[in-house]
């Protein structure tokens, strides 16, 4: 019992729940970031090159026989995993940037002065009072 009472403890804290919550948004936008990447940027990218399908491009090093499959290098692939590690890290990158923006103009901004103690209004009723005498 003692180390499931460790473990719920360790599974409540604020920084695991944040972090779990952090890791499930993360992957969904990386699906968003890849639909685009593959079905939005890609194909114009494709046609402007000759109508190339990055993922299809490959060096066959070792032809296929009868009895063995081809060796390929599907440089392809990578090229494509690379626009998408791009196109992420930018968004993240002016993500982060807006929020530090966000966060620097909340610090920047002048905090109310303090209210004023008991003898200061004191002193100013009496200044006030003696001004008009």
């Amino acid at each position: 019992m003692k180390i499931l009472d460790e473990f719920k403890a360790f599974a409540m804290k604020g920084n695991v729940i944040d972090m779990a919550v952090g890791i499930i948004i993360g992957a969904a936008f990386g699906k968003i970031v890849a639909s685009f990447v593959s079905d939005i940027l890609m194909p114009p990218i494709g046609l402007l090159v000759g109508g190339v399908n990055f993922t299809e491009l490959q060096v066959v090093m070792k032809k296929a026989t009868e009895t063995t499959e081809a060796v390929t290098w599907n440089y392809g692939s990578f090229l494509q995993v690379t626009f998408d590690f791009l196109i992420v890290a930018f968004a993240i990158f002016f993500f982060v940037r807006a929020m530090n923006r966000a966060r620097r103009k909340e610090e920047a901004a002048p905090a109310p002065p303090p209210a004023p103690s008991k003898e200061e209004v004191l002193l100013t009723e009496i200044r006030d009072l003696l001004k008009k005498d």
